[in-house]
């Protein structure tokens, strides 16, 4: 049975002296599938579709810039564009023209950028209970939904925030072993890192950059029971763009934790 430790963390070192760490996986399919995490994960949060391999001939799961070993990106307070701009310097260094992306979360931002900015070299673009950021809001609720997540960071810490937020990314049926493994991703943040991901999520829009992609195939999924990107949501966002979405049962917002045969055998359904 394949385990985590059958996808070691791997380094690319990128033409401007940054590094990317990432996990890989290789099947039996031909395309590249490239997996972003959330805001409060890492790519270790993919282990299961690594291990299923998603029918893809190459599938790749990233710490995103700031997260594990990863180069941080420059701004301190950065645009969905600088890490779009990574992801593509980091694809290109690997050699890969062509990809399907994958986000969760803070990750489908990230995604969405990236399909923008390089529309012909995404072939599909598939987001599972994104985050939509909160560029459209009112600057006091912005400055407010700021200052809430930077301040439980600083007064409780990481090990502390991720006992307290790890509980609200599952749902009520949740394991024992599902809630530990997403209290011991979010223990894993490197705190500036997070906080950059922070101001990315607040000061980000989703919808504008999927605007730019309509020649894309676009899909989108939720779990059921996810209070943070609630299903009513996504599904809102998937009809405004014409895309087709799924409501996977029994699942709150870590789906790819708590609900892993379910997602796999929804995403490889796009890549087959």
């Amino acid at each position: 049975m394949l385990t985590l430790s059958s996808f070691p963390l791997l380094e690319t070192a990128l033409p401007d002296g940054s590094v990317i760490e990432f996990r890989q996986s290789c099947g039996t399919g031909s395309d590249t599938v490239v997996l972003l995490h959330g805001i409060g994960s890492n790519s270790a949060s993919w282990a299961a579709q690594l291990a299923y391999g998603l029918n893809a001939g190459r599938l790749l799961a990233w710490n995103a810039p700031g997260y594990g070993n990863s180069t941080a990106v420059t701004p301190l307070r950065p645009s969905a564009q600088d890490y779009a701009c990574k992801l593509w310097q980091w694809l290109d260094t690997l050699g890969i023209k062509k990809v399907h992306l994958v986000g969760h979360s803070l990750g489908c931002i990230m995604a969405a950028r990236g399909a923008a900015y390089a529309p012909q070299r995404v072939q599909s673009l598939s987001l599972l209970s994104p985050a939509q950021g909160y560029a459209t809001a009112t600057e006091i609720d912005r400055e407010q939904k700021r200052s809430d997540r930077l301040n439980t960071l600083s007064t409780l810490g990481v090990q502390a925030m991720a006992e307290k937020r790890s509980i609200v990314m599952l749902s009520a049926s949740a394991t024992a072993t599902q809630k530990a493994a997403v209290q011991s991703l979010m223990e894993s943040i490197n705190v500036a890192g997070y906080t950059q991901a922070v101001h990315l999520l607040i000061d980000a829009n989703i919808v504008s950059d999927l605007v730019s992609t309509s020649q894309i195939k676009l899909r989108f999924a939720c779990g059921a029971a996810d209070t943070i990107t609630p299903s009513a949501g996504c599904a809102s966002l998937a009809l405004r763009f014409n895309a087709p979405f799924n409501e996977i049962a029994g699942s709150g917002h870590a789906l790819a934790i708590e609900k892993p045969n379910e997602l796999n055998a929804y995403l490889a359904q796009g890549f087959a």
